[in-house]
């Protein structure tokens, strides 16, 4: 049975351990220390020099305690970073049933309510002697700052045959299917500078042959499943208005969860840069980089099956959605385990208003001890 006092105060030291991304350094020593009192065996792969985070990702490994070697390997992962401003937060329960900063900082329970219930239903599995097959824990860096820490993993970390991010928002029972690829893009514009005010014809403005791509692109919501757009548009220097642009750059970004539809997005951008570069005599540079792969599953898929009967078991009631984030979830099944994202129930990330109810705590731990009994029950 979940204790709700003990994941509660869990949690809430949990979050008080600073750990804004790139500054991972004390939760992942903080991590590696309370799964190691839980029996696990914990690996920190060798990411961190790469990628220049304070920790790399930590692999725990819960050894199984029935040893029919037909039982699938299951993982759970969350992320043990956290956004700005993350320093410092001072949690409260309040009597709505809530759980707060005091509106200075962020809560943490992105993604801190997944590390919580993982203590959890580890302590649960132990207390009940619940058998089950092997069991991995995949604690991510850098996933706050575009899953850079998942994304320098190597593969040989993620031996499973399935597996379930506890990082998703909303209600218990949503299990994010589908999420899109994502290419990031960045376009350089080389015009001609010259005085403005003096001989402007003799030059060319990267920023008006920018604005003129800019308004050929398809931008925002292209269709259903794919997004575009422009996040930053920049050229000139601040005050300097008598200087024709001679350079622009665009950031830019575009989305699909099916690559077909990327790959036709991106370049319906690039096409729209180089003709007006062509027609203009501008010179442009279109550089995209996809940096993490799309998924899609269904509800014949073995890792949602599985994710509905143990949801059931706990009175919830599964709903599949399609999200537009990326998430370390895209990043595993880029890997070749099958996993999706269940929502853990957390509100208002990513601002100082972010909160989580107790009772959604309790039931995400309860609903991962769930998945470890319905994982050992299709294995037998």
């Amino acid at each position: 049975m979940i204790q709700q006092k003990r994941i509660v105060d869990h949690f809430l030291e949990l979050v008080q351990i600073d750990s804004e991304t790139k500054h991972e350094q004390q939760i992942s020593a903080y991590l590696k220390k309370a799964f190691a009192e839980l029996g696990l065996t914990v690996d920190e792969d060798d990411t961190a020099a790469k990628t220049g985070h304070g920790s790399g990702n930590l692999i725990c490994k819960l050894a199984a305690t029935d040893p029919n070697p037909a039982l699938p390997t299951v993982f759970f992962t969350s992320h043990m970073d956290t956004v700005l401003p993350g320093k410092g937060v001072k949690p409260t329960v309040h009597e709505d049933g809530y759980i707060r900063s005091d509106g200075t900082t962020i809560l943490g329970s992105d993604d801190k309510a997944g590390l919580a219930a993982m203590f959890e239903a580890i302590r649960v599995l132990k207390e009940q002697n619940i058998k089950h097959g092997p069991l991995l824990f995949i604690i991510t860096a850098g996933e706050e700052s575009g899953l850079i820490g998942s994304r320098a993993m190597d593969a040989k970390w993620v031996k499973a045959d399935y597996g379930y991010a506890l990082d998703s928002n909303g209600q218990i029972g949503d299990i994010a299917v589908a999420a899109p690829t994502q290419a990031k893009i960045h376009i350089t514009f080389t015009g001609k500078s010259a005085h403005a005010g003096v001989n402007p014809e003799d030059g060319l403005s990267a920023i008006q042959v920018a604005s003129k791509a800019v308004a050929r692109m398809p931008l925002g919501r292209i269709d259903k499943e794919t997004t575009a757009n422009i996040g930053r548009f920049a050229g000139g220097i601040s005050g300097s208005t008598n200087i024709v642009v001679e350079t622009a750059e665009l950031e830019a970004e575009a989305r699909s969860i099916v690559q077909s539809k990327l790959d036709a997005q991106v370049e319906a951008m690039r096409k729209a840069c180089l003709d007006v570069g062509q027609e203009t005599g501008a010179k442009v540079q279109f550089i995209s980089d996809v940096v993490y792969p799309a998924y899609m599953h269904d509800e014949s898929s073995p890792v949602v099956k599985l994710a509905f009967r143990a949801l059931e078991s706990c009175g919830c009631k599964p709903r599949t959605f399609h999200t537009g984030g990326g998430s370390d979830a895209n990043v595993f099944n880029g890997l070749g385990v099958p996993t999706v994202n269940l929502a853990v129930g957390y509100e208002h990330i990513h601002t100082t208003k972010e909160q989580i109810a107790v009772k959604d705590l309790v039931k995400t731990a309860e609903v991962v001890v769930a998945i470890v009994k319905e994982a050992a029950k299709s294995g037998s």
